[in-house]
């Protein structure tokens, strides 16, 4: 194997404990129980019940594929995703640049919908005016951002893990007051659909699960992680390491998603204003008690604070790997946060700003994965560990699907269906 590209360190063999190689996969895993998923998942449970359990299902194995390309391509070559696309740019500074501008594009929309489901739990928690708690939602995530880089990856990725525990915790308490429909569940894992709208709602769950960003940033923090890979049999291990930190940590999050669905199904049956969070909030707090109502709330907080830091953490990288320049990281945050507040101070719905920013990321979508499924399985940048002539038809069809999916989403939007 050609490994002249992977990333030297302090940290080398390929005896660490397999324990010690995980974690980047949970941090990615944020983006999947991020404020923009809450609305959806409970919309889909009080409307149509378990129908729609199977949408989540398929996602979350399409995510696993997708995330374990992303961080083998990091542990291989030493290099992000976007290290790698701007590598192939080559002198074509142009071309570079506006796929610089439509990633950092993607980044913002990302930060818009974490600091407005940040700063809708702090209102939900303690009346915060929604402004005041997007200035807070963003002072703290800043607060979680300086614990990354050098030897502080480790603790970052710890930090992170917590927060992932206290949402799985917040949007899954309900489930303890409902219980679930074991039969319900299992007929629920049969595709299909009932109508138009749940083809709509389908669309916008399954086609929206993929987020830009966490494709270009779990390659980065596999890459910036702290050991050496220095022979094909430690690679090997550190590769089967990786394959279980994202089924594990996709199973975490893909639980969570599920067990929202669930909790809507049982719990708030034909329950409307469940497609905005504010909605979804009073109709928890209504029909299972005020202390899973905080605990909503609280879940919805860790979650706009952690996406909102690690949303960030990968516009640094962005723009590190593109631009070929460090921003320091107070700018940084400061720059991101504005739009956010801008729109907050406009008045403008929250629920639909994230509907918007949803429409954002999922344009920018084959921008990350096309690339991803390209380099993946190319010889010249992967050697041996290039994907096998099975995983290269699968990556395709999963990406070809994940587009196609969120190119009706955007249309649907448009038309006013979404």
């Amino acid at each position: 194997m050609n490994d002249s590209g992977t990333q030297g360190s302090q940290v080398t063999s390929s005896s660490k404990p397999m324990m010690s190689l995980l974690g980047p996969a949970f941090v990615a895993a944020i983006a999947y129980v991020d404020p923009g998923n809450v609305a959806a998942n409970l919309s889909a449970g009080a409307s149509y019940g378990y129908l729609l359990l199977w949408v989540l299902v398929v996602s979350n194995l399409m995510a696993m594929v997708v995330q374990y390309l992303s961080a083998k391509y990091g542990l291989v070559t030493g290099r992000s995703l976007t290290a790698g696309v701007a590598d192939r740019f080559g002198s074509n500074r142009p071309g570079r640049l506006a796929y610089w501008v439509q990633a950092e594009i993607v980044a913002a929309a990302t930060d818009v919908a974490e600091i407005i489901g940040g700063a809708t739990a702090l209102y939900l928690l303690f009346g915060t005016p929604m402004l005041l708690g997007g200035v807070i939602v963003g002072v703290v995530s800043l607060g979680l951002l300086l614990l990354q880089g050098g030897r502080s990856q480790r603790t970052f990725e710890g930090v992170i893990v917590a927060f992932l525990l206290v949402i799985t915790v917040g949007f899954l308490a309900g489930l303890f007051v409902t219980g679930l429909s074991l039969g319900e569940m299992a007929s629920g894992i049969l595709p299909r659909f009932q109508g138009a709208h749940t083809v709509v709602l389908a669309a916008s769950m399954l086609g929206a699960t993929v987020m830009p960003h966490a494709v270009y940033l779990h390659s980065g923090l596999v890459r910036d992680r702290e050991y050496k890979v220095e022979d094909d049999a430690s690679l090997r291990q550190h590769l089967r390491a990786t394959r279980i930190d994202v089924f594990g940590a996709l199973v975490l999050a893909g639980s969570v998603n599920i067990g929202m669905l669930c909790l809507a199904a049982e719990a708030l049956p034909g329950v409307e204003g469940t497609d905005s969070i504010e909605g979804a909030h009073a109709a928890v707090t209504s029909a299972l008690g005020p202390v899973v109502g905080v605990l909503f709330a609280v879940g919805l907080l860790a979650s706009g604070l952690a996406s909102s830091s690690v949303g960030c953490y990968a516009g640094d990288l962005i723009m590190r790997d593109l631009l070929k320049v460090h921003v320091p990281m107070l700018v940084r945050r400061i720059v991101t946060i504005i739009p956010a507040l801008l729109i907050i101070a406009s008045g403008v719905e929250p629920t639909w700003a994230l509907v918007l920013s949803q429409v954002v990321l999922s344009i920018g979508i084959p921008f990350a994965l096309v690339p991803l499924v390209r380099m993946t399985s190319s010889h010249a940048e992967m050697g041996i560990w290039a994907n096998t002539p099975l995983l290269r038809r699968v990556a395709w069809v999963i990406c070809g699907l994940i587009i196609a999916l969120n190119v009706a989403l955007v249309v649907l939007v448009l038309m006013g269906k979404g």
